[in-house]
């Protein structure tokens, strides 16, 4: 997904404030379900909801406005209830400015407990698996 860095997300250094990496990323994330059919009605329909655990952030350039970013999405599953969100944020000419690794669960919004598979529930719901790396 392609961003413009904007004036107003920037600090009193001219660089992107930290929060606005996060945001960036959850874009990044809600585009990639939808691009695999996957909405936030549906995941409501069925029960469950995304849930981040812990989110990491490093932070490798700087970015100022009007740069032009590339923001990318990949998951990558373990056993279990939890599963990774792998992301970076890559400047137009493909230097790395920032890479987030985010532990994520798919809650069940009835029980307020994480689905033991959450696997399951994208295989179910997507219309594009190779999207999740599935």
């Amino acid at each position: 997904m392609r961003v413009s860095v904007r004036g107003y997300e920037t600090d009193t250094q001219g660089h992107l404030n930290q929060s606005v990496y996060l945001n960036y990323a959850e874009h990044a994330r809600w585009s990639l379900l939808q691009a695999a059919g996957i909405g936030q009605a549906r995941l409501v329909a069925r029960g469950v909801g995304p849930v981040a655990l812990e989110t990491t952030i490093r932070y490798e350039r700087e970015l100022l406005a009007g740069d032009e970013v590339d923001v990318t999405c990949a998951f990558e599953w373990g056993g279990g209830k939890t599963f990774r969100i792998l992301q970076e944020i890559r400047k137009a000419d493909g230097t790395v400015a920032a890479r987030i690794s985010a532990v994520v669960g798919l809650l069940d919004l009835k029980e307020r407990k994480l689905l033991t598979d959450p696997r399951e529930v994208f295989k179910q719901l997507a219309t594009d698996l190779a999207l999740f790396g599935l």
